[in-house]
């Protein structure tokens, strides 16, 4: 008998460890992948996700598990930082009944496979679940272990029901020829039994690329499915530890698949795995069906989930009783009703809906634009990014349909996929009203600078605005002061503008009536107190007073008050905010090289409300009164200047 080679001592010593930890999981009875009691059992779901992009995409799998499910939930993620924030935040705010959602640190695993050489593109989170119970609860006896690529079409309960018929693994066969070793000439896959079975991994590419490996000394035994081969190579040599499920429990919709053999009707469907590179573009018979099931759970309205279970009795939730206690105190028969109860609306978020980069400045000094958009405002982001190259947070009320339409758009814009740091963040639509303070207080909650400009999206900064905000730091020593720094607006009416490249073109453009001060025709005491008279000659800044109904835009500190929610739609949400900040001392300083510019656009919906609807109007200045009220008792006797002033406006 020859003795084993340097390499086939590798695989054995890599296949070794691997059996051990299955085993284990047998001893313990913890199974990996895959009943359903006659009671509301709870059914337990594990994750790995890392980054922008799984975050985003796990979405949908999860729509589709709780649109079908009639169980109470428990989803195990395992994140790094990046997706723990997006996630917790999501799920938070989603407020569905009977789920509960635990994170794991994926960074306590890293050690247990980084000595592997992997260069799949999920990276080092793509083989940790070779070591799931390292990390999940020791009692944990049962969970479905999922990808993020696939696609529900009946209830997860269905599949939980599965587990008495085995002990350790529940898998699918393969439906692709890869493992035969038939594919192109001197192709070599992996040891697998029969037709190996599929995990969950996959190419990178339509074609075979060397992806992973493990190495011993310098002899490398290369991976190319990655975790996948590791499980089958495992199964080839222990075949009881595998129990194989019926092909339509994962039906795989990759090239060259003989997925067509796993259902006779769409009622056979179970779960639909999009384990191709191509995606959505992946050739088979039934692609359109497929693509349109994966399209409506995309688009779902989340709101719609969270359905209370019919004699299914859920944990408590303290956020979800305390909310439907402040509700319940309301008065429905109160004509501003729904204004009061949108201040208490839990909007569901999800935060960099894109990928985010941001690396913090050495002087402290670096400042972030903050603004908010609906769907009919996409056509200024380019425009803004190209005038402001410093960090944007921006808050887009969308619904679910919008979210992707704007994914596209931004996926097709070489300006928008150029900036890195631009943080997105989506509020879903809920509500007949526009929650704008709402949209700013998430926007300005992530921002990761010093300092943040708080503007509009229909504004464009003048082009250097961004480096000169930033000397105004030092200059006017924000660090250790209480200030606002006043950039003056202005608008023009024209669509197409040669937007001016210093204040003396602005001047010119202000004298010839191709610009004029902002809202001077119609809201003249909200940027009065700018005095551009005299800011038309002034070098250095100049401090002006606080006045009724004075909303600039403004740079502070990143520890400002927020915006007071009970503002919605049009009127008073940036004068609410500007008479706090003078509440609590701030000093209003305007910048005399400064300047911002409105863009025209068709009204607002709200405006329009606001416009014709006289109740609308009342019960504004209801909430006007009822803040005013609220700042006396917080702020006492420094207060009263601001209901004198409204009196007297």
């Amino acid at each position: 008998m020859n003795a084993p080679t340097h390499n086939q001592c590798c695989l054995f010593l890599l296949l070794s460890q691997f059996t051990v930890i299955l085993c284990s999981l047998c001893c313990a009875h913890l199974s990996f992948l895959i009943t359903l009691s006659f009671s509301p059992q709870t059914i337990h779901v594990a994750i790995v996700c890392a980054g922008y992009n799984a975050s985003r995409d796990v979405v949908t799998l999860v729509k589709s598990v709780l649109f079908h499910r009639r169980n109470p939930l428990h989803f195990h993620f395992i994140t790094d930082s990046i997706a723990q924030q997006i996630l917790s935040s999501l799920f938070h705010t989603w407020m569905v009944p009977a789920v509960r959602v635990d994170f794991y640190d994926a960074d306590e695993l890293k050690s247990e496979v980084s000595w592997i050489p992997n260069k799949h593109y999920s990276g080092i989170y793509g083989l940790m679940k070779l070591v799931l119970t390292k990390t999940l609860p020791s009692d944990l006896q049962r969970v479905i272990v999922l990808d993020t690529d696939i696609t529900f079409a009946t209830d997860i309960a269905e599949l939980w029901a599965v587990f008495h018929k085995f002990k350790v693994l529940g898998l699918v066969e393969n439906q692709s020829d890869w493992y035969l070793g038939n594919l192109w000439k001197n192709h070599r896959p992996w040891p697998a039994l029969g037709r190996g079975f599929n995990t969950g991994d996959r190419l990178k590419n339509g074609q075979p690329k060397y992806v992973g490996g493990f190495l011993c000394g310098d002899i490398i035994s290369y991976m190319i499915l990655c975790l996948q081969d590791i499980f089958n190579a495992v199964i080839k040599q222990n075949p009881f530890l595998v129990h194989q499920l019926p092909c339509f429990w994962n039906v795989q919709l990759s090239d060259h698949t003989r997925s067509e053999k796993c259902y006779k009707d769409v009622s056979d469907l179970k779960v639909i795995h999009w384990n191709s590179p191509k995606k959505l573009r992946v050739k088979n018979k039934h692609v359109e069906f497929f693509r349109n099931l994966y399209l409506t759970f995309l688009e779902y309205d989340g709101n719609l989930l969270r359905r209370e279970l019919f004699g299914c009795p859920s944990e408590a939730d303290h956020n979800s009783e305390n909310l439907q206690k402040t509700l319940s105190e309301l008065d429905e028969d109160d004509p501003c009703y729904e204004f009061r109860r949108e201040r208490f609306t839990v909007h569901r978020t999800h935060l960099y809906f894109l990928h985010y980069e941001y690396k913090p400045s050495s002087d402290n000094t670096d400042v972030t634009l903050v603004a908010q958009l609906s769907m009919d405002r996409l056509q200024m982001l380019e425009a803004i990014c190209k005038h402001w190259e410093g960090p944007i947070s921006l808050a887009l009320y969308l619904s679910d349909a919008e979210a992707q339409q704007f994914l596209r758009y931004a996926q097709g814009s070489e300006v928008l996929m150029s900036r890195g740091n631009v943080g997105y963040h989506i509020v879903y639509k809920e509500g007949q009203f526009y929650p704008v303070n709402l949209l700013r207080n998430v926007a300005m909650r992530h921002v990761n600078t010093p300092y943040m400009f708080l503007s509009d999206i229909d504004f464009l900064p003048m082009y250097s605005l961004y480096e000169y905000l930033r000397k105004s730091v030092v200059q006017l020593d924000m660090a250790n002061t209480k200030k606002a720094l006043v950039v003056p607006a202005f608008e023009t009416l024209r669509y197409r503008l040669s937007y001016p490249k210093s204040k003396a073109e602005l001047l010119s453009q202000l004298d010839m009536g191709t610009l004029f001060t902002f809202r001077y025709h119609v809201w003249t005491k909200g940027h009065a107190p700018t005095n551009f008279a005299k800011w038309r000659t002034a070098t250095t800044p100049y401090r002006v007073q606080w006045e009724a109904d004075f909303e600039p835009y403004v740079m502070v500190r990143r520890d400002s008050p927020e915006y007071d929610r009970r503002f919605v739609g049009f009127g008073w949400n940036k004068v609410a905010h500007i008479m706090e900040l003078d509440a609590q001392e701030y000093e209003f300083v305007v910048l005399p090289n400064a300047f911002m510019i409105h863009m025209p656009h068709a009204p607002s919906f709200d405006i329009t409300k606001f416009r014709s609807n006289k109740q609308y109007r009342v019960c504004l200045k209801t909430l006007k009164e009822e803040f005013q009220q609220n700042m006396s008792r917080r702020y006492g006797f420094a207060a009263l200047k601001y209901m004198t002033a409204e009196n007297n406006s």
